[in-house]
Protein backbone atom coordinates (compact mmCIF):
# COMPACT_ATOMS: atom_id res chain seq x y z
CA UNK A 1 0.00 0.00 0.00
CA UNK A 2 1.61 2.95 -1.05
CA UNK A 3 1.81 6.22 1.03
CA UNK A 4 1.22 10.07 -0.20
CA UNK A 5 5.01 10.64 0.78
CA UNK A 6 5.45 7.48 -1.76
CA UNK A 7 4.17 9.26 -4.21
CA UNK A 8 6.30 12.29 -3.90
CA UNK A 9 3.60 14.73 -2.25
CA UNK A 10 5.45 17.22 -0.28
CA UNK A 11 5.57 16.89 3.74
CA UNK A 12 3.69 20.09 4.22
CA UNK A 13 0.66 18.87 2.01
CA UNK A 14 1.06 15.68 3.75
CA UNK A 15 0.62 16.93 7.14
CA UNK A 16 -2.65 19.15 5.34
CA UNK A 17 -3.90 15.98 4.14
CA UNK A 18 -3.44 13.85 7.42
CA UNK A 19 -5.53 16.79 9.54
CA UNK A 20 -8.30 16.44 7.09
CA UNK A 21 -8.23 11.86 7.78
CA UNK A 22 -6.68 11.37 4.30
CA UNK A 23 -3.96 8.99 5.52
CA UNK A 24 -4.17 6.40 2.05
CA UNK A 25 -4.14 7.10 -1.40
CA UNK A 26 -7.09 6.08 -3.23
CA UNK A 27 -6.83 4.31 -6.95
CA UNK A 28 -6.90 7.32 -8.97
CA UNK A 29 -4.32 9.16 -6.88
CA UNK A 30 -1.89 6.66 -6.63
CA UNK A 31 -1.85 6.03 -10.39
CA UNK A 32 -1.97 9.74 -11.26
CA UNK A 33 -0.35 12.37 -8.79
CA UNK A 34 3.48 10.55 -9.74
CA UNK A 35 2.88 10.76 -13.07
CA UNK A 36 1.91 14.54 -13.02
CA UNK A 37 4.71 15.24 -10.16
CA UNK A 38 7.36 14.05 -12.36
CA UNK A 39 6.23 15.16 -16.19
CA UNK A 40 4.81 17.67 -17.97
CA UNK A 41 2.21 16.07 -19.70
CA UNK A 42 -1.76 16.12 -21.04
CA UNK A 43 -3.65 13.07 -19.21
CA UNK A 44 -6.96 11.23 -19.22
CA UNK A 45 -8.17 10.05 -16.65
CA UNK A 46 -11.33 7.79 -16.35
CA UNK A 47 -12.89 7.27 -12.81
CA UNK A 48 -15.86 7.38 -11.07
CA UNK A 49 -17.32 10.12 -9.31
CA UNK A 50 -16.32 10.22 -5.23
CA UNK A 51 -13.10 8.41 -6.19
CA UNK A 52 -10.65 11.38 -4.41
CA UNK A 53 -10.15 13.11 -7.94
CA UNK A 54 -10.07 16.84 -6.58
CA UNK A 55 -6.70 15.41 -4.66
CA UNK A 56 -4.95 13.68 -7.76
CA UNK A 57 -5.10 16.67 -9.61
CA UNK A 58 -5.42 19.28 -6.86
CA UNK A 59 -2.21 18.46 -5.49
CA UNK A 60 -0.15 18.27 -8.30
CA UNK A 61 -1.34 21.80 -9.58
CA UNK A 62 -0.33 22.77 -5.88
CA UNK A 63 2.99 21.35 -6.15
CA UNK A 64 3.69 23.66 -9.69
CA UNK A 65 2.76 26.86 -8.49
CA UNK A 66 5.43 29.61 -8.02
CA UNK A 67 3.91 31.40 -5.25
CA UNK A 68 6.56 34.73 -6.34
CA UNK A 69 4.28 35.34 -9.68
CA UNK A 70 1.26 36.92 -9.71
CA UNK A 71 0.05 35.08 -12.44
CA UNK A 72 -2.84 32.92 -12.95
CA UNK A 73 -1.06 29.65 -13.54
CA UNK A 74 -3.99 26.80 -13.36
CA UNK A 75 -7.36 26.70 -14.51
CA UNK A 76 -9.75 24.10 -13.25
CA UNK A 77 -13.36 23.84 -15.01
CA UNK A 78 -15.87 21.93 -13.52
CA UNK A 79 -19.71 21.95 -14.30
CA UNK A 80 -21.71 23.40 -11.51
CA UNK A 81 -21.40 26.09 -8.56
CA UNK A 82 -21.37 23.43 -6.17
CA UNK A 83 -18.35 21.46 -7.39
CA UNK A 84 -16.81 24.84 -7.96
CA UNK A 85 -16.80 26.08 -4.13
CA UNK A 86 -15.71 22.18 -2.94
CA UNK A 87 -12.78 22.08 -5.06
CA UNK A 88 -11.45 25.30 -3.86
CA UNK A 89 -12.27 24.58 -0.49
CA UNK A 90 -10.31 21.71 -0.51
CA UNK A 91 -7.19 23.04 -2.33
CA UNK A 92 -7.02 25.88 0.25
CA UNK A 93 -7.25 23.23 2.90
CA UNK A 94 -4.41 21.53 1.46
CA UNK A 95 -2.22 24.86 1.30
CA UNK A 96 -2.96 25.07 5.37
CA UNK A 97 0.81 24.10 6.52
CA UNK A 98 2.56 25.62 3.34
CA UNK A 99 4.99 28.69 3.72
CA UNK A 100 4.06 30.10 0.05
CA UNK A 101 0.82 31.28 0.05
CA UNK A 102 -1.30 29.88 -2.55
CA UNK A 103 -4.60 31.62 -3.74
CA UNK A 104 -7.22 30.46 -5.37
CA UNK A 105 -10.57 31.85 -6.31
CA UNK A 106 -14.02 30.12 -7.63
CA UNK A 107 -15.89 31.88 -10.44
CA UNK A 108 -19.45 30.98 -11.06
CA UNK A 109 -23.14 31.81 -11.81
CA UNK A 110 -25.68 32.84 -9.89
CA UNK A 111 -23.61 35.81 -8.01
CA UNK A 112 -22.87 39.06 -8.88
CA UNK A 113 -19.98 39.31 -11.22
CA UNK A 114 -18.88 42.41 -10.10
CA UNK A 115 -17.77 40.76 -6.83
CA UNK A 116 -16.01 37.89 -8.63
CA UNK A 117 -14.23 40.55 -11.04
CA UNK A 118 -12.63 42.13 -7.20
CA UNK A 119 -11.46 39.30 -5.89
CA UNK A 120 -9.84 38.74 -9.32
CA UNK A 121 -8.00 41.87 -9.13
CA UNK A 122 -6.04 40.34 -5.75
CA UNK A 123 -3.30 37.76 -6.35
CA UNK A 124 -4.91 34.53 -7.77
CA UNK A 125 -2.88 31.55 -8.68
CA UNK A 126 -5.60 29.05 -9.51
CA UNK A 127 -8.77 30.02 -10.77
CA UNK A 128 -11.65 27.13 -10.02
CA UNK A 129 -14.05 28.12 -12.74
CA UNK A 130 -17.60 26.77 -14.23
CA UNK A 131 -17.17 27.62 -18.23
CA UNK A 132 -20.22 30.41 -18.50
CA UNK A 133 -19.03 32.57 -15.98
CA UNK A 134 -15.02 32.20 -16.79
CA UNK A 135 -16.13 33.21 -20.75
CA UNK A 136 -17.88 36.44 -19.15
CA UNK A 137 -14.73 37.43 -17.37
CA UNK A 138 -12.44 36.76 -20.31
CA UNK A 139 -14.90 39.01 -22.88
CA UNK A 140 -14.83 41.77 -20.12
CA UNK A 141 -10.85 41.49 -20.43
CA UNK A 142 -10.40 40.26 -16.27
CA UNK A 143 -9.25 37.02 -16.95
CA UNK A 144 -5.66 36.68 -18.61
CA UNK A 145 -5.09 32.82 -19.30
CA UNK A 146 -1.87 33.35 -21.12
CA UNK A 147 0.47 32.41 -18.41
CA UNK A 148 -1.42 29.43 -17.34
CA UNK A 149 0.26 26.10 -17.54
CA UNK A 150 -1.91 23.66 -16.83
CA UNK A 151 -6.66 23.21 -17.64
CA UNK A 152 -8.01 20.63 -15.81
CA UNK A 153 -11.53 19.64 -17.35
CA UNK A 154 -13.09 17.66 -14.51
CA UNK A 155 -15.89 16.03 -14.55
CA UNK A 156 -15.95 16.34 -18.16
CA UNK A 157 -18.88 14.40 -19.39
CA UNK A 158 -21.01 15.89 -17.21
CA UNK A 159 -19.70 19.56 -18.57
CA UNK A 160 -20.85 18.50 -22.07
CA UNK A 161 -24.43 17.04 -21.13
CA UNK A 162 -25.04 20.61 -19.58
CA UNK A 163 -24.58 22.63 -22.77
CA UNK A 164 -20.94 23.26 -22.43
CA UNK A 165 -19.69 22.22 -25.32
CA UNK A 166 -19.12 25.67 -27.46
CA UNK A 167 -17.52 27.30 -24.40
CA UNK A 168 -15.15 24.72 -23.36
CA UNK A 169 -13.68 24.61 -27.06
CA UNK A 170 -13.47 28.44 -26.40
CA UNK A 171 -11.97 28.08 -23.69
CA UNK A 172 -9.24 25.68 -24.59
CA UNK A 173 -8.17 28.22 -27.83
CA UNK A 174 -8.14 30.92 -25.61
CA UNK A 175 -5.32 29.04 -23.56
CA UNK A 176 -2.24 29.20 -25.91
CA UNK A 177 -1.91 25.97 -26.73
CA UNK A 178 1.14 25.40 -24.30
CA UNK A 179 -0.70 24.13 -21.52
CA UNK A 180 -1.38 20.83 -20.47
CA UNK A 181 -4.66 19.57 -20.11
CA UNK A 182 -5.57 17.15 -17.79
CA UNK A 183 -8.94 15.78 -18.92
CA UNK A 184 -11.04 13.50 -15.26
CA UNK A 185 -14.10 12.02 -17.05
CA UNK A 186 -16.56 9.45 -15.13
CA UNK A 187 -17.72 8.10 -18.84
CA UNK A 188 -15.89 8.32 -22.61
CA UNK A 189 -19.21 9.51 -25.20
CA UNK A 190 -18.06 10.60 -28.29
CA UNK A 191 -17.95 14.06 -27.41
CA UNK A 192 -15.08 13.77 -25.41
CA UNK A 193 -13.14 11.85 -27.49
CA UNK A 194 -13.46 14.87 -30.24
CA UNK A 195 -11.91 16.89 -26.98
CA UNK A 196 -9.53 14.49 -26.18
CA UNK A 197 -8.79 14.33 -30.03
CA UNK A 198 -8.42 18.32 -30.84
CA UNK A 199 -6.58 20.17 -27.92
CA UNK A 200 -4.12 17.27 -26.22
CA UNK A 201 -1.11 15.18 -27.23
CA UNK A 202 -1.76 12.04 -28.92
CA UNK A 203 1.19 10.34 -26.52
CA UNK A 204 -1.42 11.89 -23.56
CA UNK A 205 -0.80 9.42 -20.43
CA UNK A 206 -4.31 7.47 -19.99
CA UNK A 207 -5.30 6.47 -16.93
CA UNK A 208 -8.71 3.99 -16.02
CA UNK A 209 -9.41 3.08 -12.25
CA UNK A 210 -11.62 0.23 -12.18
CA UNK A 211 -11.32 -0.28 -16.10
CA UNK A 212 -14.43 -3.01 -16.02
CA UNK A 213 -16.49 -1.22 -13.93
CA UNK A 214 -18.13 1.68 -15.37
CA UNK A 215 -19.77 2.28 -11.91
CA UNK A 216 -18.33 1.93 -8.46
CA UNK A 217 -18.45 -1.63 -7.27
CA UNK A 218 -19.65 -1.04 -3.68
CA UNK A 219 -23.06 -0.13 -4.79
CA UNK A 220 -25.32 -2.82 -5.10
CA UNK A 221 -28.23 -2.45 -7.84
CA UNK A 222 -31.91 -3.63 -7.30
CA UNK A 223 -35.45 -2.86 -8.71
CA UNK A 224 -38.94 -3.06 -7.39
CA UNK A 225 -41.55 -3.74 -9.84
CA UNK A 226 -44.89 -1.25 -9.33
CA UNK A 227 -47.26 0.76 -10.77
CA UNK A 228 -47.56 4.36 -10.90
CA UNK A 229 -50.53 4.49 -8.72
CA UNK A 230 -48.14 2.36 -5.63
CA UNK A 231 -45.07 4.12 -6.89
CA UNK A 232 -45.13 6.80 -4.16
CA UNK A 233 -46.55 4.52 -1.42
CA UNK A 234 -43.83 2.31 -2.11
CA UNK A 235 -41.42 5.03 -1.18
CA UNK A 236 -43.08 5.82 1.98
CA UNK A 237 -42.91 2.62 2.99
CA UNK A 238 -38.93 2.25 1.88
CA UNK A 239 -38.61 5.50 3.91
CA UNK A 240 -40.05 4.18 7.14
CA UNK A 241 -37.92 0.88 7.42
CA UNK A 242 -34.73 3.29 7.23
CA UNK A 243 -35.42 6.47 9.54
CA UNK A 244 -31.63 6.54 9.62
CA UNK A 245 -30.03 6.15 6.59
CA UNK A 246 -29.90 9.55 3.99
CA UNK A 247 -29.85 9.53 0.65
CA UNK A 248 -30.84 11.10 -2.72
CA UNK A 249 -34.77 10.33 -4.61
CA UNK A 250 -34.04 10.80 -7.91
CA UNK A 251 -36.99 12.52 -10.91
CA UNK A 252 -37.05 12.68 -14.38
CA UNK A 253 -39.32 16.80 -14.35
CA UNK A 254 -39.01 19.51 -12.36
CA UNK A 255 -42.49 19.28 -12.04
CA UNK A 256 -42.53 15.52 -10.77
CA UNK A 257 -39.60 16.42 -8.54
CA UNK A 258 -41.65 19.47 -6.60
CA UNK A 259 -44.49 16.64 -6.63
CA UNK A 260 -43.20 14.25 -5.30
CA UNK A 261 -41.38 16.05 -2.52
CA UNK A 262 -44.39 17.86 -1.16
CA UNK A 263 -46.28 14.80 -1.14
CA UNK A 264 -43.29 12.94 1.33
CA UNK A 265 -43.67 16.27 3.38
CA UNK A 266 -47.41 15.16 3.95
CA UNK A 267 -46.26 11.90 4.76
CA UNK A 268 -43.72 13.81 7.19
CA UNK A 269 -40.64 12.95 5.90
CA UNK A 270 -37.68 15.69 6.26
CA UNK A 271 -37.16 16.13 2.47
CA UNK A 272 -36.54 19.05 0.35
CA UNK A 273 -36.40 19.98 -3.46
CA UNK A 274 -33.37 20.38 -5.96
CA UNK A 275 -34.44 21.61 -9.50
CA UNK A 276 -33.74 23.84 -12.09
CA UNK A 277 -36.63 26.39 -11.62
CA UNK A 278 -35.57 27.33 -7.24
CA UNK A 279 -33.95 30.80 -6.62
CA UNK A 280 -29.95 29.70 -5.83
CA UNK A 281 -30.77 30.75 -2.27
CA UNK A 282 -33.12 27.83 -2.53
CA UNK A 283 -30.79 25.80 -3.61
CA UNK A 284 -27.95 26.48 -1.61
CA UNK A 285 -30.29 26.20 1.22
CA UNK A 286 -31.65 22.82 0.82
CA UNK A 287 -28.21 21.86 0.00
CA UNK A 288 -26.46 23.55 3.37
CA UNK A 289 -29.47 21.48 5.43
CA UNK A 290 -28.99 17.85 3.21
CA UNK A 291 -25.11 18.39 3.80
CA UNK A 292 -25.36 19.23 7.70
CA UNK A 293 -27.74 16.07 8.09
CA UNK A 294 -30.52 18.12 8.81
CA UNK A 295 -32.63 16.69 6.62
CA UNK A 296 -33.09 12.73 5.24
CA UNK A 297 -33.62 12.89 1.50
CA UNK A 298 -33.05 15.26 -1.50
CA UNK A 299 -35.89 15.14 -4.06
CA UNK A 300 -34.12 16.20 -7.67
CA UNK A 301 -33.67 16.33 -11.10
CA UNK A 302 -30.44 14.55 -12.71
CA UNK A 303 -28.62 18.31 -13.96
CA UNK A 304 -29.88 19.65 -10.34
CA UNK A 305 -27.95 16.63 -8.55
CA UNK A 306 -24.25 17.10 -9.85
CA UNK A 307 -21.92 18.93 -7.28
CA UNK A 308 -24.07 16.98 -4.61
CA UNK A 309 -21.16 15.08 -3.04
CA UNK A 310 -22.06 14.21 0.47
CA UNK A 311 -20.40 11.14 2.18
CA UNK A 312 -22.39 8.39 4.05
CA UNK A 313 -25.27 8.40 1.75
CA UNK A 314 -26.89 4.92 2.33
CA UNK A 315 -28.72 4.46 -0.96
CA UNK A 316 -30.26 6.66 -4.04
CA UNK A 317 -33.94 5.79 -5.22
CA UNK A 318 -35.28 6.06 -8.87
CA UNK A 319 -38.58 7.31 -9.07
CA UNK A 320 -37.89 7.04 -12.53
CA UNK A 321 -35.11 5.62 -14.77
CA UNK A 322 -33.04 8.30 -16.46
CA UNK A 323 -33.42 9.12 -19.92
CA UNK A 324 -29.50 8.52 -20.60
CA UNK A 325 -27.76 5.50 -19.90
CA UNK A 326 -24.55 7.88 -18.58
CA UNK A 327 -27.05 9.46 -15.93
CA UNK A 328 -27.89 6.18 -14.15
CA UNK A 329 -23.49 6.34 -13.68
CA UNK A 330 -23.53 9.45 -12.59
CA UNK A 331 -26.88 8.92 -10.09
CA UNK A 332 -26.19 6.08 -8.49
CA UNK A 333 -22.36 7.33 -7.78
CA UNK A 334 -23.79 9.31 -4.97
CA UNK A 335 -23.86 6.59 -3.28
CA UNK A 336 -21.14 4.39 -1.92
CA UNK A 337 -18.26 7.29 -2.05
CA UNK A 338 -15.18 7.26 -0.37
CA UNK A 339 -14.76 3.45 -0.11
CA UNK A 340 -18.40 3.13 1.34
CA UNK A 341 -21.21 0.68 0.34
CA UNK A 342 -24.61 1.97 -0.57
CA UNK A 343 -27.78 0.67 -2.88
CA UNK A 344 -29.00 2.04 -5.99
CA UNK A 345 -33.06 1.22 -6.20
CA UNK A 346 -35.34 1.76 -8.95
CA UNK A 347 -39.13 1.85 -8.84
CA UNK A 348 -39.94 0.38 -12.65
CA UNK A 349 -43.39 -0.11 -14.81
CA UNK A 350 -43.92 -3.54 -16.49
CA UNK A 351 -42.77 -1.76 -19.60
CA UNK A 352 -39.45 -0.40 -18.06
CA UNK A 353 -37.91 -3.86 -17.54
CA UNK A 354 -36.51 -4.04 -21.05
CA UNK A 355 -34.32 -0.59 -19.92
CA UNK A 356 -33.04 -2.51 -16.42
CA UNK A 357 -31.67 -5.31 -18.93
CA UNK A 358 -30.13 -2.54 -21.05
CA UNK A 359 -28.34 -1.02 -18.00
CA UNK A 360 -27.06 -3.97 -17.03
CA UNK A 361 -25.51 -5.08 -20.39
CA UNK A 362 -24.62 -1.57 -21.11
CA UNK A 363 -22.81 -0.97 -17.79
CA UNK A 364 -21.52 -4.46 -16.91
CA UNK A 365 -23.88 -4.52 -13.52
CA UNK A 366 -26.22 -6.74 -12.20
CA UNK A 367 -29.79 -5.82 -10.70
CA UNK A 368 -31.76 -7.92 -8.23
CA UNK A 369 -35.34 -7.66 -8.49
CA UNK A 370 -36.87 -7.19 -4.57
CA UNK A 371 -40.26 -6.76 -3.02
CA UNK A 372 -41.22 -5.48 0.74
Amino acid sequence: MSTFRDLGVRKDFIASLKELGIKTPTDIQEKTIPVLLNSKTDLVGLAQTGTGKTAAFGLPILHQIDASKDEVQALILSPTRELVQQIKKQLFKFTKYTTDRIFCEGVYGGEKIDKQIKNLQRTTHVIVATPGRLIDLIERGEVNLKSVKTVVLDEADEMLSMGFKHDLNRILKYTDGTSNVWLFSATMPDEIKKIIKKYMNPNAVRIEVNKNSLVNENITHQYIKTTIKEKTDLIVQFLEKRPNDRGVIFCRTKAGTQSLTQQLKEEGFSVEALEGNMQQKERDKAMRAFKNGNIQCLVSTDVSARGIDVNNLAFVLHHQLPEQLEYYTHRSGRTARAGKTGFSLAFVLPYELEQIHKIQKELGIKFTEISF
